[in-house]
Formats: C-alpha cells, sequence, structure tokens
C-alpha cells in the first residue's frame, strides 16, 4: 500500500535517493537565504523595520540549507546537481513568484510595492513549507538519522509562515489590502501548478533510482495529479486566507543555531 510515510521511508533508506532528496532540498534553502539576504539589503527606507525579520528570514533558509548538506555527510554522500525540471525555487520565478533575480542584483533599492508582493509570494510557499515538514515532523519526526532535522526545520517554517501572516495584516490595515488579496490569488494558482510539476518530476527520478514498477510509477503521478485538481478546486484558499498568529513576533529574536548540524 502506498502512503507518505512508506515512501519516504523507501526514500531515506537508499543511498542515490535520499542524495537526490537532499540535494534538492539544501539547493532550494540556499537559494531562498540569498534572495531574503538581497531583498533584506534593499529594503526601502520607509520599511526598513522589516529589514531585520528578512534578514533572520533568511538566516533560517541558509540554516536548512546546511542541515541538508549535513545529512548527507553523515551518510558519506555529497550533493548532486539539481534537475532543472526539480528547481521549485528556479521554476517559480520564471512563473513570476518571487522577486527577479535580476533585480535583487542590483543595488537599487526595492520599491514598498515589491516588499509587499514578497511578503505575499511568501506566505503562498511557506505554507507549502509548512505542510511538508508538518507530515514529515508527523511521520519521522522520531527517526534516528533525521527526526532532529525535520523538528527544526519545521519550527522554523512555522515562524516563517506566522511572520507572514502578521506582516500582511498588518500591511493590510496600512491600505495594501487590494494588493495583497491579488498578489495571494496569483501566486497560490500559479504555485500549486508549479509544485504538481516538480512532485511529478521528482517522482520520475525517485522511480529510477528505485526502480519502481511502473504500476506504482502511474499510481503515484495518478495521486499527484489527483491533488492538483483538489488544490485547483478549492484547496489552494488555505494558501491564501490571513489570520493573526499565535505566535506575535516569530521572527524577532536571534535565530537559533544548529551547531550538530552545520
Amino acid at each position: 500500500m502506498l502512503s507518505a510515510r512508506s515512501l519516504f521511508q523507501e526514500i531515506v533508506d537508499h543511498d542515490d535517493s535520499f542524495q537526490l532528496f537532499c540535494s534538492i532540498a539544501a539547493s532550494g534553502e540556499t537559494q531562498g537565504g540569498w534572495e531574503n539576504a538581497r531583498i533584506a539589503a534593499l529594503v526601502p527606507d520607509a520599511m526598513r523595520d522589516l529589514a531585520p525579520k528578512i534578514t533572520r528570514h533568511g538566516a533560517d533558509e541558509d540554516k536548512h540549507g546546511r542541515i541538508f548538506n549535513a545529512l548527507l555527510r553523515k551518510r558519506g554522500l555529497t550533493p548532486v546537481p539539481v534537475p532543472p525540471e526539480t528547481d521549485y525555487t528556479m521554476l517559480l520565478e520564471r512563473r513570476g513568484i518571487g522577486l527577479a533575480h535580476e533585480k535583487l542584483r542590483r543595488e537599487v533599492a526595492l520599491s514598498e510595492e515589491d516588499i509587499v508582493v514578497y511578503l505575499a509570494h511568501s506566505r503562498v510557499t511557506e505554507q507549502r513549507a509548512a505542510d511538508q515538514m508538518g507530515m514529515l515532523v508527523k511521520y519521522f519526526g522520531d527517526h534516528p538519522d533525521v527526526g532532529k532535522a525535520i523538528h527544526m526545520i519545521s519550527h522554523d517554517e512555522d515562524n516563517h509562515l506566522a511572520y507572514c501572516h502578521e506582516e500582511l495584516l498588518r500591511l493590510a490595515r496600512a491600505g495594501h489590502g487590494r494588493t495583497i488579496h491579488r498578489v495571494l490569488r496569483e501566486s497560490a494558482l500559479t504555485e500549486i501548478a508549479v509544485y504538481r510539476d516538480v512532485s511529478l518530476a521528482v517522482m520520475d527520478h525517485m522511480g529510477r533510482l528505485l526502480h519502481w514498477p511502473a504500476a506504482k510509477a502511474a499510481a503515484l503521478a495518478a495521486g499527484i495529479r489527483a491533488m492538483y485538481a483538489y488544490e485547483r478546486f478549492s484547496g489552494w484558499h488555505r494558501m491564501v486566507d490571513l489570520r493573526m498568529p499565535e505566535r506575535l513576533g516569530a521572527l524577532g529574536g536571534a535565530p537559533a543555531t544548529a551547531p550538530e548540524f552545520a
């Protein structure tokens, strides 16, 4: 019987699939760290109060990249190139989600609308990250090799999501509500399509590494497409609502370090 638990267990138990999984995850987190660091450096003067929080967000993402690379080292493995079709961050950027890297490489301050758009995009992608890590904690939080790392990353992703809710609600009260509503909807509908495509690509690579029979690969692909159909019909709404989080000021303190992984 196919389940999230059995699928991830199979990936973790095999060196080649674990190597690809951690490499994809590390690459995306490291890219997110760079993006947040550049955004923090380019925040407009009127919104400088956000810079420390964006910096903290980026530091957390960098830490996650180090954690995934450390998990590889513990197994005597090294990172492998990330297949372009599995690069979630790159594919989102190509579809207009996230601030363009060309803009972030300039030494020109961002606009207030850029920051609003960045936070709205982040609210959507952090929902996905928090959901995924929550699932992994549920099934593998006590795993001897990856459990501690999963708990640490999941805690951070919950903080990131809380921060996005809190800041977007504040910005909505300041008059940015219409832009926030539009960008959230556009981002969610784009993200679910990219997530479907990346999931199909990742499972295709895993299937070849793990020598899955055609019937198993087809069943997994059908499940991914069914999830997309659900999200396209109504599930995307969970990615656009805003509510005041229980964790206020979630990115207000110093980031937790991970010396045992770094």
